[in-house]
């Protein structure tokens, strides 16, 4: 009977993995409301998740566990599940729309995602005010607040929500949902769930104190691992003998275009410019116009600082400059198109003018194949060019208006009519003085106006200007290309380490079977390059470390905003487990130096742009930093298992008597798997505590909510070896550990470049 249960869990299990897995990849064709009709709302789903309770819940009895800590961690879930169906039979959500100075009692509920109706409110609501509050001298959003009047029962209070900030009125809450096109109305949405919330909250409470207390139960399977014989006895053999580094040569072209000298175009850098709806300085956005154009940071031994001015001062020559790179596909052999072209190459009077022209309109009628995006992506490279030539993207002139909010204008722009004759011929003319002293060689004149140019913005830019800390910092960060340079070294050691620690372990086999003498000739010389590969991974650590605070003081948040950063995080967190475990692991620094580089590879393409720019309101909350930070600390705990299964399955290839450290290898990644397993559950249900706090729904079946939780199963199953015996194999482990690491691929990858989402902040 007990062996039926089991098979019945295994199979409710599996098919609810399944199933939600496959509405993921509905949901890309289908929309979000197809598969919330037609498989997380209903009847058949909502059977399976409680069938799976009841026979897990039976099954578990049935085993009569004595441990506390497992059966408040199985409880919490079943009390999780409880809260979600109240959810589901008793929340009601709806939205109040108001107009300023108007009061309603009136509010439109929605029953079942689609019908909608109008109610009477509890109270009635005024709206006294909406704002927009921006980042100083930027069109970048801050924040969206609502106050208004409530009354009830004779009584007036006033409330206020904004991204991130409820107001509750008895059992409902209100958020700030949307604004009028006019700015005077504003949305909110009410959620009332005064029974879900209460016992879903209970359920993550007991949730979050299980799984820390799995990891220090006396009597707990994670407590027994530590004193398993295979890590006492640090039967694992490592490390790391000669470290390569890369060289890079820079291939010179016989013809360098002019632009101003090294010290002069470093002058120009030290302006400010507003870039990516921030304030930052002119060697950012060069640096960012270079990378664009050209993909990477100088062009021709010429600097990004060179390159701008070079464009600035002598556009002519420059259009006619190969610096735009093409990337492989249909458009460059369709075009026979060479790896780099000027922009003046596609603008030719005999074939009509503009000759990608035909081609971007047709994309923005709809033709949107290969050839067509190719084409809308060379072109926005173009308009890049052009766009500077004309002198637009150039806003680095702030103005205050009479309301004293400070704009930042370009040389070009139609200046406020208010504004002083003085002032404005300055700014429409000192870029004419600047080209007479570029063409006359006079680089003493043009540092001497830069400088007139820099005291004009910190006079006029007022808070809008960044701080010199902040300045600093990101002049620092501009100089060196700290992604770049540790991806090379980590993989380099990596790659190394991981072919001498497996060539080590079937030698040390050998010699050991042998009762060789040279085995511990060959330990004495591991003690050498484990200190050695342990002295540089300290380095990449305090190098890496600096990188992240120096992003965090140029943007005055936790730098975990988008894709690039948190892959940086990543990487960090995977060098610190790695340090920190290598004492008593040494294979931990072969792992730590494979898991980080490939991170720091991840980051360094081109597909995560490495911009620093102000988070959206909505993720300005000190919840999301929790929740992200402990989710990937989860997942850089998890790469380690992946880099371990690898290193098991190739020992066991090249040896086939390598049993022990198979088993070994098994223990070390059992050792990460339950931190893992806790830090992924707490991130996992911290999200949707802050998801609730900013929009009213703690789980909305986002894609990536959908593959987080999926990979918490499955990594999950791993921690069952009871449950699930062949999992106690090594080979079978480690072979589950390497494809258990796809869910996190594409709960990172797959979603954000694949599926989309809410989530999917690439």
């Amino acid at each position: 009977m007990t062996r039926t249960i089991k098979k019945l869990v295994f199979s409710l299990y599996t098919i609810a993995v399944v199933c939600m897995g496959a509405a993921t990849v509905i949901e890309k064709y289908q929309g979000s409301e197809f598969v919330s009709a037609h498989i997380y709302g209903t009847w058949w789903f909502a059977l399976v998740w409680a069938l799976l309770a009841a026979t897990a819940t039976v099954y578990f009895l049935r085993n009569r566990t004595k441990s506390w800590t497992g059966i408040t961690l199985h409880l919490s879930f079943l009390v999780i599940l409880a809260g979600a169906f109240l959810t589901h039979i008793s929340a009601e959500r709806g939205i109040i729309h108001l107009r300023l100075g108007e009061t309603t009692d009136r509010y439109t509920v929605f029953t079942d995602g689609t019908n909608a109706s109008s109610e009477s409110l509890p109270f009635q609501i005024r709206l006294n005010k909406f704002s927009i509050q921006y980042h100083p001298g930027t069109d970048a959003v801050e924040d969206y607040v609502s106050q208004f009047s409530i009354t009830k029962d004779g009584q007036t209070v006033q409330g206020q929500v904004s991204m991130n900030r409820i107001f509750t009125c008895g059992d409902m809450r209100l958020y700030q949902a949307s604004y009028d096109s006019d700015e005077r109305g504003v949305s909110l949405a009410t959620n009332s769930d005064p029974f879900g919330i209460p016992v879903t909250y209970t359920g993550y409470a007991l949730l979050f104190l299980s799984l820390i207390l799995m990891l220090f139960d006396p009597r707990g399977a994670y407590r027994a691992l530590l004193r398993s014989e295979h890590l006492r006895k640090g039967a694992l053999l490592t490390v790391m003998a000669v470290a390569t580094f890369f060289g890079s040569t820079a291939s010179a072209a016989d013809h360098t275009p002019h632009a101003l000298p090294e010290k002069t175009a470093e002058k120009f850098g030290e302006l400010f410019i507003l870039h990516n709806n921030r304030i930052c300085p002119m060697q950012t956005f060069a640096i960012d116009f270079t990378k664009k154009l050209y993909g990477a940071r100088s062009y021709k031994g010429l600097t990004a600082e060179q390159v701008l001015t070079g464009w600035i001062f002598w556009g002519e020559e420059w259009m006619n400059e190969p610096i735009i790179k093409v990337k492989s596909g249909d458009l460059k052999q369709t075009l026979q198109l060479p790896d780099y072209v000027s922009a003046g190459f596609f603008f030719d009077k005999d074939m009509g003018g503009y000759t990608l022209g035909p081609y971007v309109k047709e994309y923005y009628e709809g033709n949107k194949d290969k050839f067509h995006t190719q084409a809308s992506a060379l072109d926005e490279r173009i308009q890049l060019v052009m766009d500077l030539r004309r002198g637009t993207l150039l806003k680095i002139f702030p103005i205050k208006s009479d309301n004293g909010k400070t704009a930042w204008y370009a040389p070009t722009a139609d200046l406020p009519s208010s504004l002083d004759y003085k002032e404005r011929s300055y700014i429409q003319y000192v870029f004419t003085l600047l080209y007479d002293y570029a063409e006359a060689n006079r680089q003493d004149s043009i540092c001497h106006t830069l400088d007139k140019m820099q005291a004009l913005q910190i006079k006029n830019g007022g808070a809008s200007i960044p701080s010199e800390k902040q300045t600093t910092a990101e002049r620092t960060y501009n100089r060196i290309p700290f992604a770049t340079i540790l991806f090379v070294l980590c993989l380099t050691m990596g790659v190394l380490s991981f072919l001498y620690t497996v060539t080590r372990i079937c030698r040390q086999c050998r010699l050991e079977s042998n009762h060789d003498p040279r085995a511990t000739k060959c330990r004495r010389s591991d003690i050498i390059v484990r200190r050695f590969s342990r002295t540089v991974m300290a380095a990449a650590f305090v190098s890496l470390t600096y990188c992240e605070c120096l992003r965090w003081t140029i943007s005055g948040t936790i730098p975990m905003a988008n894709g690039y950063e948190t892959m940086l995080f990543v990487a960090w967190t995977v060098m610190l487990l790695s340090l920190l475990l290598s004492f008593r692991f040494p294979i931990m620094l072969t792992c730590g130096f494979l898991m980080s580089g490939f991170f720091l590879l991840v980051s360094h393409i081109s597909q995560m742009d490495p911009q620093i720019t102000h988070v959206m309101p909505v993720l300005n909350s000190p919840l999301l930093s929790i929740h992200v930070s402990i989710i990937m600390m989860g997942f850089a705990l998890l790469s380690l298992t992946f880099i371990n299964a690898i290193t098991a399955l190739t020992v066991k290839l090249i040896n086939r008597d390598a049993t022990r450290q198979m088993t070994a290898l098994q223990s070390l990644s059992l050792l990460f798997l339950y931190p893992a397993a806790t830090t992924l559950g707490i991130g996992i249900f911290v999200g949707a505590i802050w998801a609730n706090v900013s929009w009213g729904e703690y789980w909305g079946w986002d894609p990536k909510e959908v593959w987080a939780l999926i990979t918490f199963m499955v990594y999950a199953a791993a921690l069952h070896p009871k449950t699930l015996p062949a999992l106690r194999r090594p080979v079978t482990f480690h072979v589950f550990m390497l494809l258990a690491f796809l869910t996190i691929l594409m709960t990172y990858f797959g979603v954000n470049y694949i599926l989309g989402g809410m989530h999917s902040y690439a």
